[in-house]
């Protein structure tokens, strides 16, 4: 498994934009790592993923194509999160996941990751 800690959660209005960081302890480059979500009362939802081999394959829900772009600096092992024209719909708890291993597919689904962060939280105001 693989420590991570997430950092970067705030409090904006709609339409702003916030950037998360997730750090990890150890090397990020053959992994899948990914960013998830949880609001009050809703199951976890895959945001982003990204391979952390071949850092140009990602992978983005539908509901933030467009708005989210996530990244992965494997010298500085850190995830990123970069989150544009935020509404109150995007209001949740995100959680970094990572699976270590060659990353054949960059999932959306929790059940492809071993590691886990202890969140950050993100509130959007309209």
């Amino acid at each position: 498994q693989v420590p991570l800690v997430e950092s970067g959660g705030d409090s904006v209005q709609a339409g702003g934009s916030l950037s998360l960081s997730c750090r990890a302890s150890g090397s990020t480059y053959r992994a899948c790592m990914a960013w998830f979500r949880q609001a009050p009362g809703k199951e976890r939802e895959g945001v982003a993923s990204i391979d952390g081999e071949e850092i140009g394959r990602t992978r983005y829900a539908d509901s933030v194509k467009g708005r989210f772009t996530i990244t992965l600096d494997n010298a500085k092992q850190t995830l990123y999160l970069q989150m544009n024209n935020l509404s109150p719909e995007d209001t949740a708890l995100y959680y970094c996941a990572a699976k270590r291993g060659i990353c054949w597919l960059p999932s959306l689904s929790a059940s492809a990751y071993d590691s886990w962060g202890h969140g950050t939280q993100v509130t959007v105001s309209s």
